[in-house]
């Protein structure tokens, strides 16, 4: 028999029984389309916090005001960065940019409309650090910081909730009563790994400090936050920091830090590797569909061939020999897992695609292996649910089958 002749009685055999055929392909058509569509659901999450964490950029080391969390609670003293470590750590040979950073909520007041958001007090730096770029106006420089000038740079979102115009730059808001002239405002950039940076007013920390907190520690900051130039080992730098602020702090060999770092680089590694378990447990609690489906396949096949005891009598009394029983019923195994693999892959596909840009607004990333799967699972299902099947029809005694009814 020729591929074209197995096939058409495969086909044949197949349509024979519709209902049961397509209940058979359905369950395979279930476990590819969960399949396709976690792995799509695993690369899109994968992607989104790969992209949040990479706006900041793997160069970039965020240093954290006191000591690490013992048994849920903080320990040591949270006021333990100053302004001045971050001058100091500037000054290392692999530091390419470097701001410290100290963050408070404000009530911005434009005309009769108010907005609750964040301030942010930075050096000029914090730009290159945190990659923001200007739309309109420009950013203030280290003259501003030295001056404790009441200059602001918005976000986007600030500006719209506040009404303010298209081009705010010269327009005057007030927070905590004092007046600020805004200079510029950013480009929209969304959420990031560090919140939202279209949501903020970011000042000169001098002037947060001085002006507004009115702090009895005006040196002391949240955090410092720096970028590597790009051929800078990460481990290294992080190494010269701990010893370094270690040595201003005056901390004992066996007194532990009291501050943290963050090597992004890292962060994004540690997060990588758990979404990667994410994706392949999704994956395989989908399997489990598919292997529901393979039953499926093999209890169909068995049935068929209980059905078709006298059919394979005579074939075998007309010389069919078992090799070709047994290709037979194997085929049709195959097909109806090609067929469902094939549906399911189109079905998931679209499904994921559809919902992910129209309904999410995500960019639900498109990856080869679902295909590969799909191929893999039409051919290796469609063999391991027809072996048992062909097996049991090849063997059958011819003059035992003709006798069948």
């Amino acid at each position: 028999m020729t591929f074209n002749d197995i096939l058409k009685e495969s086909w044949l055999s197949i349509s024979g029984n519709k209902i049961r055929s397509f209940l058979t392909v359905l369950g395979i058509v279930i476990g590819v389309m969960a399949v396709v569509i976690m792995v799509a659901v695993g690369e899109t999450v994968q992607r989104q916090i790969t992209d949040q964490f990479s706006s900041l950029g793997t160069n970039t080391i965020i240093i954290r005001a006191g000591a690490a969390q013992s048994a849920g609670v903080r320990t040591g003293n949270r006021q333990t960065l100053t302004i001045d470590d971050a001058q100091y750590i500037g000054r290392l040979p692999d530091v390419a940019a470097v701001s410290p950073i100290q963050n408070s909520g404000a009530q911005a007041i434009y005309g009769n409309k108010n907005w609750a958001t964040s301030m942010v007090g930075v050096y000029p730096d914090y730009t290159t650090i945190q990659n923001i770029e200007i739309d309109k106006g420009t950013f203030f420089d280290m003259s501003a910081v030295r001056n404790a000038s009441t200059y602001a740079v918005i976000g986007p979102t600030t500006a719209e909730e506040l009404g303010l115009p298209s081009n705010p730059v010269g327009q005057i808001i007030r927070v905590q009563n004092m007046p600020f002239t805004i200079i510029g405002i950013t480009k929209a950039k969304g959420d990031s790994a560090m919140g939202s940076q279209d949501d903020m007013i970011i000042i000169p920390i001098t002037t947060l400090k001085k002006r507004l907190q009115g702090s009895r520690f005006p040196n002391a900051v949240n955090m410092i936050s720096l970028k590597l130039f790009s051929d800078a080992d990460n481990t290294l730098v992080i190494d010269q920091i701990t010893a370094l602020l270690r040595d201003r702090h005056k901390l004992k060999d066996d007194a532990a830090d009291d501050f943290q770092i963050m090597d992004m680089k890292q962060v994004m590694e540690t997060m990588n590797t758990v979404t990667g378990y994410m994706k392949m447990l999704l994956i395989a609690i989908a399997a489990v569909s598919l292997l529901v489906g393979a039953i499926g396949i093999m209890n169909m096949m068995l049935v068929s061939v209980a059905e078709r005891t006298r059919e394979i009598g005579i074939r075998k009394a007309i010389g069919a020999r078992e090799s070709q029983i047994i290709t037979q019923f194997l085929s049709e195994s195959i097909l109806i897992s090609f067929i469902g693999s094939m549906a399911g892959l189109v079905i998931g596909v679209g499904l994921s695609q559809g919902v992910g840009r129209f309904v999410l607004g995500y960019n639900v990333p498109f990856s080869i292996w679902p295909v590969i799967l799909s191929v893999t699972v039409a051919v290796v299902v469609g063999l391991a649910s027809g072996v048992v099947p062909a097996l049991k029809a090849a063997k059958l005694n011819p003059i035992d089958s003709l006798r069948y009814e």
